[in-house]
């Protein structure tokens, strides 16, 4: 039997490839929408950079084919495997009419696109929470093996939607999925000053279920874990608090200074473990990704988010008349 981490969970060579290039499309994305940001051509960017690993790692224990997801605004890795596309993203950085999360009229990062059971997510955090848990009451109502799956920052745990929605769904064993992205900031706020326990999956004791952190920074150990709580959710064994650790390596947003709150040292210091580096680096020791390969690689994603930004630019902006639609009922 092959001793390389992925074999042991299931994964083909091509998979953890595919996972690969799918963190790294996520972050290439997110740098070149900083880029336009800093050109003055987008107004707004909230950051995946630093959490790809978990995000993507997750997104692949799901079925796509079946499972809702209902990401926080930072889950480019999850909508991109989940397939939206590199475009879908541009589209709504500039905020044009055919962005399928809002028609271009919402900030990035709020997604939605019911043709991949992505569920549109609301700008006040962790109002995702309960409304996964109501996908899991139909999922167990119509009897049918899909579940839902839900993210947010351990900022996030600390609201009352967290703990209303994941104690609901422990007393009716629903098949839901808690995936805590901890990055050790909310907004300006460490973790430390977050909460008086370890770890937020401690707080899974409290609600009966099983709960569990894993290291952030690795795509297959996120992998496992969301692979075995899916099971665990599809079987009638109930929901999973899942929490990744990882860094955000970028401020809150494009209108943060994070100089304001965390040193400069301390940023350095936790990109010596960016999981795209350190996934590269898995890949070249299990002999399936050379320099020359992960070039090549990054060239076909550069075209890719080019061909996509050029498409973004230049396509038109919602018409000012159908700003009130979907606003008030109509004839």
């Amino acid at each position: 039997m092959s001793k390389l981490r992925h074999h042991q969970l299931g994964l083909t060579d091509d998979d953890v490839i595919a996972m690969y290039e799918t963190m790294l499309l996520a972050r290439m994305i997110d740098e070149r929408m900083w880029l336009l940001n800093r050109a003055g051509k987008i107004p707004f960017v909230i950051s995946c950079q630093g959490q790809e690993a978990a995000q993507v790692g997750a997104a692949m224990a799901l079925d796509k084919d079946k499972d809702y997801v209902l990401p926080y605004y930072r889950d480019m890795g999850v909508v991109l495997h989940f397939g939206m596309t590199a475009k879908d993203l541009l589209l709504s950085g500039f905020a044009k009419a055919e962005d399928p999360n809002s028609g271009g009229r919402q900030m990035p990062g709020h997604f939605g696109q019911k043709k991949n059971r992505i569920v549109t997510g609301s700008s006040p955090v962790t109002t995702q929470v309960p409304h996964a848990v109501g996908f899991g009451l139909a999922a167990k109502m119509k009897r049918q093996d899909f579940i839902a799956f839900t993210t947010f920052g351990e900022g996030s745990s600390n609201q009352g939607d967290f703990h209303e929605g994941i104690n609901f769904a422990s007393v009716h064993d629903l098949p839901v999925i808690f995936m805590c992205e901890n990055n050790k900031y909310a907004i300006s706020v460490p973790l430390e000053k977050q909460l008086n326990c370890q770890h937020v999956s401690d707080r899974a004791a409290a609600y009966g279920i099983h709960g569990e952190t894993v290291d952030g920074n690795d795509p297959l150990a996120v992998y496992e874990a969301v692979s075995k709580a899916r099971k665990r959710a599809v079987n009638g064994e109930g929901p999973s608090l899942i929490e990744t650790v990882s860094y955000r390596l970028t401020p809150h947003s494009s209108d943060d200074d994070d100089s304001t709150y965390r040193a400069k040292e301390e940023v350095e210091e936790a990109k010596k473990l960016d999981p795209i580096h350190t996934f590269e680096e898995y890949l070249h020791g299990a002999g399936l990704l050379s320099h020359e390969g992960k070039e090549e690689i990054r060239s076909k994603l550069r075209n890719i988010i080019d061909d996509a930004t050029d498409y973004a630019e230049k396509a038109p902006y919602a018409e000012p008349e159908t700003a009130l639609k979907y606003v008030y009922g109509e004839e």
